[in-house]
């Protein structure tokens, strides 16, 4: 069964320049509750590990203080 299912996960390969949302944290209240937004606005990746650590920037060029999990951030298609 286990077999079966790997043959159809897709694994995410991201480059250098892709563009890429980032999930918000939970962490953070909101008083919109279910309206809040569920993913921040465009980064560009700086940066890929092999390991699935993203280095990330905004778009102004401004790097995020920490790299992120590839687990966080879904691919943006602008």
């Amino acid at each position: 069964m286990k077999n079966a299912f790997d043959k159809k996960v897709r694994t995410r390969r991201f480059s250098e320049g892709d563009l890429v949302l980032k999930k918000v944290s939970q962490a953070l209240k909101d008083n919109r509750g279910k309206w809040a937004p569920n993913y921040e606005e465009p980064f560009v990746v700086k940066k890929a590990f092999s390991g699935g650590a993203l280095v990330l920037t905004n778009m102004d060029g401004e790097e995020l203080h920490s790299p992120m999990n590839s687990n966080v951030v879904k691919r943006y298609y602008a």
